[in-house]
């Protein structure tokens, strides 16, 4: 690495300031020196700045142990960073981004205080997570130079960044953050000023429709979490996740963001929340949340083993199509007999609904729900299955089906009656949040796509991961999660229904007016 001044995306050279050493502007500092940017940070806290110089400095010499940089580029890296002792010290700065606590008040008089400083073309950027950037600029003469600029931490691992235009921010200005970004090695997203942005507002589904589960009685937050995470290949499951962020912090957002949303019930928190927010169960900052945790590491049940196997023989529906296939072939392997009829007593009748449950397919096909029991045919069945059962399934049927579907040495997730399963229900919603942000006009189908696997860490897109499974099958769940719970967070998006209508891609964006 060459370390230079950069020449800014304006073609001048370019000067970052930072307000606010804390984790998040020393990690935007350290991103930007690595990218070979001069810095300079400012923070009011007593020994704030030298413990900020001090933690990049060790950061930096990680990276020359690592062989990533010489010992001289390191140098010259750090010789980038200047400590401002006081705020007069970034009136050079063309771009300053400010992390400082996620107060409006304070923030609105840090931006009026700044613009007395820096020249009049300087951009002033937020680095908020939860305000509208509109609030902020609100405060400032010249609200058109002002935007957000939203990092997520560890921000040098990070790589996606938000950019969020207030109402009077200029193009330009956007344009300049993105290749600033861009420069630094990271992912420029376009989001527009709405609640969550894009990042918090397109993950809104995977905890919030976990903890719809878990409302419900369908099953226990390990067992969502194994589902997602095996079979769905999630990097951790939502209780996992509520646990490692604090339920302190996301039942907070998760309010905020339904609140802002005007009461929209697709964003609708549970009602599990505020009781286990009194009574501390934070996750692991407290060593108890969904899970239990020693050490700081989490004490996950243990799967009881698979039972014994009384009944084999089977009758599945919809013999032929391919998830009926694969079924019959993993259960005659597991040495079931597979009936022609459910009509026999001693058959096992096994289902494999989209977005409806056992009992609901029961009343419909007149089938005897003491011997039926539904296997989801959506993830990946080398994995793990979920073995869902109606309210009066009999134990002997229970556990010949678990033990029939575990022979091969797949674990197996028994679960309640359920419309949709576990996975169908988070993923569709998910799906749908995503063709919302799309219809919405909050962000662009490549930045969408983006932001998630970026900065939620799904393993697709939301819309690329709906194509995958098919439009069609996503809106047959969300239909039928509605039609069985009359809850209106089901309804189907207006982009996915048009893309499903017309039989095109949900990437596909609105055709160009003429």
């Amino acid at each position: 690495m060459t370390n230079k001044t950069k020449t800014g995306p304006a073609g001048r050279d370019l000067r970052i300031g930072i307000v606010g050493a804390g984790v998040m502007g020393r990690g935007i500092a350290q991103l930007f020196l690595h990218a070979g940017y001069p810095v300079r940070l400012y923070d009011t806290q007593a020994g704030a700045l030298d413990n900020a110089a001090e933690f990049i400095g060790k950061m930096v010499g990680r990276q020359v142990d690592k062989g990533r940089y010489t010992q001289g580029e390191a140098d010259s890296m750090l010789a980038g960073l200047n400590l401002c002792r006081s705020m007069d010290g970034l009136a050079s700065c063309r771009v300053i981004i400010e992390a400082v606590v996620e107060l409006l008040d304070v923030k609105k008089q840090l931006f009026a205080e700044l613009e007395n400083i820096v020249s009049a073309d300087a951009i002033l950027a937020s680095n908020t997570s939860s305000l509208l950037v509109s609030d902020i600029a609100a405060a400032c003469a010249r609200p058109e130079r002002v935007a957000g600029l939203h990092f997520f931490n560890p921000v040098p691992l990070m790589r996606v960044v938000e950019i969020i235009p207030a109402a009077l921010t200029e193009a330009a200005v956007i344009e300049q953050l993105s290749s600033l970004v861009t420069s630094a090695g990271h992912r420029a997203v376009v989001a527009a000023d709405q609640p969550g942005f894009l990042v918090n507002h397109a993950g809104r589904g995977f905890t919030t429709e976990a903890l719809r589960i878990l409302e419900e009685g369908v099953a226990r937050p390990v067992d969502v979490d194994r589902v997602m995470r095996e079979a769905l290949g999630f990097r951790m499951g939502p209780f996992e996740l509520l646990d490692l962020t604090g339920l302190d912090v996301s039942g907070k957002v998760m309010q905020s963001v339904y609140d802002q949303f005007l009461q929209e019930p697709m964003y609708r928190p549970s009602s599990l929340i505020r009781p286990r927010m009194a009574a501390g169960l934070f996750g692991r900052k407290t060593g108890r949340g969904f899970y239990h945790y020693e050490d700081n590491r989490k004490i996950e049940p243990e799967e009881a083993p698979a039972p014994q196997i009384s009944i084999t023989r089977v009758w599945l529906e919809g013999a032929g199509d391919n998830a009926s296939l694969q079924l019959a072939e993993e259960l005659k392997a597991g040495g079931a007999r597979v009936a022609d009829s459910p009509a026999h007593e001693d058959t096992m009748i096994v289902l494999q609904p989209w977005g409806s449950d056992v009992s609901q397919s029961c009343a419909e096909k007149n089938l005897n729900p003491a011997r039926t029991v539904a296997v989801d045919p959506l993830p990946d069945p080398d994995k793990r299955r979920t073995l869902m059962l109606s309210p009066v399934t009999a134990p002997g049927v229970r556990d010949s089906m678990h033990g029939l579907l575990a022979v091969a040495g797949v674990p197996v997730t028994v679960i309640n009656d359920s419309p949709g399963f576990i996975s169908q229900r988070i993923l569709a919603v998910i799906v749908n949040i995503a063709t919302n942000i799309a219809q919405r006009r909050i962000a662009s189908v490549p930045d969408i796509e983006a932001a998630v696997t970026l900065g939620l860490g799904y393993p697709h897109g939301p819309l690329s991961w709906g194509d995958r499974v098919g439009g069609e099958r996503i809106a047959e769940i969300l239909d039928n999660l509605f039609r069985l719970t009359r809850d209106p967070r089901y309804r189907p998006s207006p982009w996915l229904r048009r893309r499903v209508q017309c039989g095109v891609s949900l990437l596909t964006e609105e055709a160009q007016r003429c």
